[in-house]
């Protein structure tokens, strides 16, 4: 999607969303969607020169008025997928949550910028390119990598995720919190399934909060408005595998355990994001965000 200067060769696709957020820091608090003072930080060097210069407006709207002619919706969706996944991890914690588990976590910084007091023990999984990088810029911001993170290198495509997890010392009997942001369309279905699985063994009362993109638009049958996106990661690269109809995402997840609670797109992020801040950006419906709960264990 978004190409972002100086961006490492790393197999992850987290840079552009987080060039996104970083670039949402220049406007003001009032009306900002997104605030995370991390964001540039987690970036590398070059890249990071690139944001200074959105600190005008007119190079900020142009970079902006760019993506949305290429990629209609996209900026504004990434940013209220964003503080969607903020919301539910203060939620989260505000009802006891114990452990945070970052299923593909990419530049995911919530465990780093103070959304809750003491932060949670985090587990963050991700392929071994990505955590590296991730390790590195955590200990280039905080001398190290903070006490109550654990980086765990996996492949979702093999890992045993329940191995992994225990010899890191999560303890599965306690209610946990599960980020799967921007992860299941890379995966093949049995991935997705095996990771669902692994899922089915934590604790009542556990939460679940999950991104997919339509089945529709993988089968090419509705492009959003975005056939540059298809044509870049459905045809070109054939990154992406794995869709959902809206309709079919309870009747998976009840399969492991857990139930839908909400489901949320382009309609909800206009209501609870945009239109309370006056900001007239676009958003698209080609990926969707699902908030489950455990409901048997």
């Amino acid at each position: 999607m978004l190409r972002v200067p100086g961006k490492p060769n790393v197999t992850g696709t987290a840079f552009g969303p987080q060039f996104i957020v970083a670039v949402e820091q220049f406007t003001e608090p009032r009306r900002r969607i997104v605030h995370d003072a991390l964001a540039r930080r987690m970036l590398p060097p070059a890249t990071r020169l690139a944001i200074a210069a959105c600190a005008w407006n007119v190079v900020r709207n142009q970079i902006v008025t760019w993506s949305e002619r290429r990629f209609p919706g996209l900026w504004g969706s990434l940013l209220c997928r964003k503080r969607y996944g903020d919301d539910q991890y203060v939620e989260a914690r505000s009802r006891g949550i114990g452990h945070v588990v970052l299923l593909g976590a990419g530049l995911d910084d919530r465990a780093y910028r103070g959304l809750t007091t003491p932060p949670p023990q985090t587990f963050e999984l991700d392929l071994p390119d990505n955590s590296e990088y991730k390790r590195r810029r955590l200990v280039s911001i905080f001398s190290r990598v903070p006490p109550h993170a654990r980086l765990i290198a996996v492949d979702f495509e093999s890992a045993d995720l329940s191995t992994c997890l225990g010899a890191n010392g999560f303890r599965d009997d306690l209610p946990s919190l599960f980020i799967w942001e921007a992860v299941t369309q890379y995966l093949t279905e049995t991935a997705v399934r095996r990771t669902l699985t692994a899922l089915s063994r934590s604790a009542a009362g556990s939460r679940l909060i999950f991104t997919y993109v339509r089945r529709d638009f993988l089968d090419g049958t509705n492009l959003y408005q975005l056939p540059a996106v298809y044509t870049q990661f459905v045809g070109k690269q054939r990154l992406w595998h794995f869709g959902l109809d809206p309709s079919e995402v309870n009747a998976l997840l009840q399969e492991y355990g857990w139930a839908e609670r909400e489901q949320v797109g382009a309609t909800e992020y206009r209501q609870r994001y945009l239109e309370p801040l006056g900001r007239q950006l676009g958003v698209t419906d080609v990926e969707r965000f699902v908030l489950a709960e455990r409901t048997s264990a």
